[in-house]
């Protein structure tokens, strides 16, 4: 038999490093916190006993999206924790501030922010309305700055305090600004708080930023990718035992910019199939990692003279390949591998394809074999072949022609293409997801 002190300790220990309750007592605002990766990171420290507010939007049950910050608060409790429901949209800087009152009115103060609310377009600037511009923005740095500055006063005082920003290393490699500009300046905007304010209030209060190494499982990720996505995904999990890590740690922690996979292998996790929507299934990279990251904090580095001549090598391929395809749509249709695969696209097209999708896509490929293509999946019939669709394309596509045949023969992703800027994607963006459903199906035959 265990004495009464043996089961209590035994309780608050497992085989898993992450399960001592080191915060048991310690107050979290957390921003989006009624869904996703702040649920996740809520529910993570609840099962210490810790004070959850959840600061969120969604009051009443969205037409689409899980959750309400009642019902995050419902699940909080269940998990051990303490919850207070906040509604707070932090575009809105009275509310932020109305929030951290009553916040530290209810617990006595604030240990620990997680700067978790963010939006996201994935369109290029011409195609970015303004109003997206501002949501962006707002949210994204405006809001997390301002969130920052509301709770900073009270986190001073806090027992262990932390502010983790869900943003990324700063990689200035020109592919993750040129398909979505105004979304990787608003990212880069709450990592630039990290930098900041981890000088600023260094050796008061410990400031990080966390990103996943891939594609992490949420509702927005549904929407970007469609119904399959989930199998490159990983949970939100692995984010919440991550973020628990570094939220653990002291506060002379700081100024990092962290990786959770990395994080978690020096931690001792061995298996990282627990955390995979789909074990074995091959996963999506996540947005603005294009180098294997072998070290917890990223430093941030410049991107420019290392990079020059790469540049003009490229730029010089670019125009080549420029003037490639105005020499080769002026004649006959081009033999080879696109061609081919355009070739199998029509043999394939079914009515069924047609119903499904309801659109037309325009491909710009530049090198061998390229040119203006398209796949027609709207007028009646169906087409797919050389130049211009019949009518006004609904998504124009540009890739090289040989990402082109890899994408069309399952050896390329789509979303994977577009994440990692081989895919330019302009118009509709939902029927360019419904054409890798289209794709999955069509690879056996190309």
């Amino acid at each position: 038999m265990m004495s009464g002190s043996a089961l209590f300790f035994s309780s608050l220990l497992s085989s898993s490093p992450f399960t001592f309750r080191k915060l048991a007592g310690c107050t979290l605002f957390i921003t989006g916190a009624s869904r996703g990766i702040g649920k996740a990171i809520a529910l993570k420290a609840a099962k210490d006993g810790a004070n959850i507010v959840i600061a969120a939007k969604t009051a009443e049950p969205h037409p689409t999206l899980p959750g309400t910050i009642y019902t995050a608060a419902e699940e909080i409790e269940a998990a051990g924790g303490k919850a207070l429901p906040c509604i707070v949209n932090v575009r809105e800087e009275q509310q932020i501030i109305n929030a951290v009152e009553k916040a530290v009115k209810t617990f006595g103060g604030i240990d620990i922010l997680v700067n978790n609310a963010s939006a996201i377009s994935l369109t290029g600037t011409l195609e970015t309305a303004t109003k997206k511009v501002n949501l962006m923005m707002d949210v994204n740095v405006r809001g997390t700055y301002l969130t920052s500055k509301a709770c900073l006063p009270y986190l001073r005082k806090g027992k262990n305090p932390h502010i983790l920003n869900l943003s990324p290393p700063m990689n200035l490699n020109p592919m993750w600004f040129k398909n979505h500009c105004a979304y990787t300046i608003s990212k880069y905007g709450m990592s630039m708080c990290v930098l900041g304010m981890a000088e600023e209030f260094r050796g008061e209060v410990a400031v990080n930023a966390l990103w996943p190494k891939t594609a992490i499982h949420t509702a927005a990720m549904d929407m970007l990718g469609g119904a399959g996505i989930e199998k490159q995904c990983r949970k939100t999990d692995i984010l919440a035992d991550a973020a628990y890590c570094i939220l653990t740690k002291p506060k002379t922690y700081t100024g990092n910019f962290i990786i959770d996979e990395v994080l978690l292998r020096e931690e001792g996790v061995k298996d990282f199939d627990v955390y995979a929507i789909a074990p074995g299934h091959p996963l999506m990279p996540d947005f603005f990692l294009d180098v294997e990251i072998g070290t917890t904090a990223v430093k941030q580095e410049g991107y420019g003279a290392a990079q020059e001549e790469k540049k003009v090598s490229r730029s010089q391929q670019e125009g080549a390949d420029a003037a490639k395809v105005k020499t080769e749509s002026a004649v006959a249709m081009p033999a080879g591998p696109v061609a081919e695969t355009f070739r199998v696209i029509q043999e394939a097209v079914t009515e069924e394809y047609m119903r499904r999708t309801q659109g037309i896509f325009q491909f710009e490929l530049s090198g061998d074999g390229g040119g203006t293509w398209y796949i027609d999946l709207k007028t009646k019939g169906g087409s797919a072949g050389f130049g211009k669709p019949p009518v006004t394309a609904d998504v124009v596509m540009s890739m090289s022609s040989a990402d082109f045949v890899k994408m069309f023969t399952g050896k390329l992703k789509p979303t994977l293409a577009f994440m990692t800027g081989r895919l330019k994607i302009e118009g509709n963006m939902a029927l360019a997801i419904k054409l890798e459903k289209m794709l999955s199906q069509l690879n056996s035959k190309l």
